[in-house]
């Protein structure tokens, strides 16, 4: 979670009372937030230089309160000293929108963008500062480092709209960056900044690219280049008397929620908030942004009352939440009904269950009654199968097999191929935008994690004897999320002789444990509520031919395949494979027919 440092004294003056450090930790504590640090009460020396600070940690979801400002306004209304406000556009003096339009080569590389401006807006170095950390902060979480959205703030009076949102080859950009003398193309200016340490962490964002993001002004002035840097001609200072405020971005519901984070924070300091006309006309649309209409939501009040155990009104309800920061109206047509408008800043409300916490919240947690839940079961067990599984551990560990923990995801080749399998298409889960082409597939199968292990530590004492107890994935179609998962045990031994005869007889001591004794082919399939498991030649391609048994089960009065085991097939020990040296047997096993 971030921690935001805030003027001790300037916060306990906006919420009208001197707080002691215990007193303002439970108030924290009351809201949702942490008090991490109270610099007074520290003895370094770089905290006594410098007036005394809090240091907030505040919610990840709570990005109207990675300021001063947010912090102080939220906590007022939860101190119900004040309302929050209700923000709207004003017109422009002129009666003319200022314009920003986005050409449609910009859809190779960030393809969105948002503004708005904040017309006599009144700087000091205090707001000056928390209006440039309010950016960095959003950069960092909400903006995920840049890569989502990127803010760029001007100085109005310095350039001239219209504007224009373009991606050029980075030779045909040319500007100077914020707080430089020396003019630079696109090309230059990621040289210049590959080792600064704040912005060379960002260039890789665009610097592949064949085109980069920019944006001019009527006069073809550079405004910035996002999402690395500003230009130093629109760059704002403590004199600066008009924001424009532009932001691009990846993600429409991102840029929009920066958008409207900035302005709720800061417009309290302008005398109005302009809109700004963005204009596609690639997509053949025009829109006014930022939107500053609240969300309108419902919840029930049966809800409510019920997860938290209170007892309260529609109009109770109502009042707690307005500690909050929300607007309620009870439904006139349904006394069960909240209608709720969610202002600008609380884009972590996405369903009653969020507001049902917030009335959770304004009436104190600590108040909530204390009841036995005796509607619901009040002892925990584990799930059968991953009971089964714990046993089969235990039962493999006694016999001194070590476990291992391979990842779920593998390649396809390792998968399929050095294992001598072909895949028909319908077997393996893919995963759509692989990062690399050894996480390909949700593995099918545990050998290829066993096999990889032994390939690993093949520097230690033979023999190697590993295994598993986990899940593969399959493509399944008629489950709902059209795949499905089984639990299977396996093992695998590699020593200078086959140790066909160790993994026969850890099958053995496993299926006895489970209740399955040996029995012959013929008594399976003569009795079928024999219960017991046989075993019969099969001829499997990833084992040696004649070395190999499929394992069958009596369970239920139903025969099933549950596994295969032997020695793989010289081919898979291949360099080019698996890269092993001596000969390996394996055994795997599907648990889930157990249950």
């Amino acid at each position: 979670m971030p921690t935001i440092a805030v003027d001790k004294a300037a916060l306990y003056r906006a919420l009208e009372k001197e707080y002691t450090t215990e007193e303002f930790d439970q108030l924290c504590f009351d809201f949702g937030l942490e008090l991490d640090e109270d610099t007074s009460q520290s003895t370094k020396p770089e905290d006594l230089a410098q007036p005394a600070q809090l240091k907030i940690e505040i919610p990840a979801n709570r990005y109207d309160m990675l300021c001063f400002e947010g912090i102080a306004l939220n906590l007022r209304v939860f101190l119900q000293k004040q309302k929050l406000p209700k923000w709207s556009l004003t017109s422009p003096a002129s009666g003319k929108v200022e314009t920003l339009t986005i050409k449609e080569e910009t859809m190779q590389i960030r393809p969105l963008c948002s503004g708005v401006i904040l017309r006599n807006i009144t700087f000091t170095k205090e707001r000056y500062e928390s209006f440039i950390a309010l950016q960095d902060k959003l950069h960092q979480n909400l903006a995920r480092q840049r890569t989502l959205v990127s803010i760029g703030t001007h100085d109005l009076d310095t350039i001239k709209g219209p504007f224009t949102y373009e991606a050029l080859p980075p030779e045909q950009i040319e500007f100077i960056p914020l707080n430089q003398t020396q003019k630079m193309n696109g090309k230059q200016l990621m040289e210049f900044y590959e080792k600064d340490k704040n912005l060379g962490k960002f260039l890789p964002i665009i610097r592949d690219s064949p085109v980069y993001p920019v944006i001019y002004d009527s006069n073809r002035t550079v405004l910035s280049l996002p999402p690395i840097i500003n230009s130093n001609h629109s760059k704002i200072t403590l004199d600066t008397k008009n924001v424009l405020i532009e932001i691009t971005a990846l993600d429409k519901t991102k840029v929009e929620i920066v958008n409207q984070t900035l302005v709720a924070m800061f417009a309290g300091y302008a005398e109005s908030i302009e809109p700004l006309r963005i204009v596609s006309p690639h997509n053949n649309e025009s829109r006014d942004v930022p939107d500053l209409s609240p969300r309108e939501m419902v919840a029930e009040v049966d809800y409510i009352n019920q997860v938290t155990g209170l007892d309260k009104s529609p109009a109770e309800l109502g009042t707690l939440l307005e500690r909050m920061g929300l607007t309620v109206t009870p439904d006139t047509s349904d006394k069960n009904l909240l209608n709720v408008s969610v202002p600008i800043t609380r884009a972590d409300i996405l369903h009653q269950a969020d507001i049902m916490e917030d009335v959770a919240i304004a009436y104190g947690f600590n108040k909530l009654p204390r009841v036995y839940p005796n509607k619901t079961a009040a002892v925990a067990a584990p799930l059968p199968i991953n009971k089964l599984g714990d046993i089969v551990r235990v039962e493999s560990a006694a016999s001194g097999w070590t476990e291992v923990m391979p990842l779920i995801l593998c390649s396809h080749e390792e998968n399929f191929e050095w294992l001598n399998r072909k895949d028909n298409g319908g077997t393996a889960v893919r995963l759509a935008n692989p990062k690399t082409a050894e996480y390909q597939i949700v593995r099918t199968s545990l050998l290829p994690g066993l096999l990889k292990t032994i390939n690993s530590n093949r520097h230690q004492p033979l023999p190697l004897k590993v295994f598993e107890v986990s899940d593969v994935a399959f493509i399944d179609l008629t489950k709902e999320r059209k795949s499905r998962n089984e639990r299977h045990f396996a093992a695998a031994i590699m020593g200078k002789t086959s140790g066909f005869e160790q993994v026969h007889g850890l099958l053995d001591r496993i299926m006895l444990m489970l209740r399955s004794a040996f029995i012959t082919r013929e008594q399976g399939l003569a009795n079928e509520a024999l219960a017991g498991y046989w075993i019969e030649e099969v001829d499997d391609p990833t084992f040696l031919k004649g070395h190999a048994a499929s394992i069958k089960v009596n369970i239920g009065g139903k025969h099933h395949v549950i596994g295969v085991f032997g020695i793989l097939h010289p081919s898979v020990y291949k360099p080019q494979r698996f890269d092993l040296q001596y000969p390996v047997s394996t055994v795997e096993i599907n648990l889930e027919v157990f249950l």
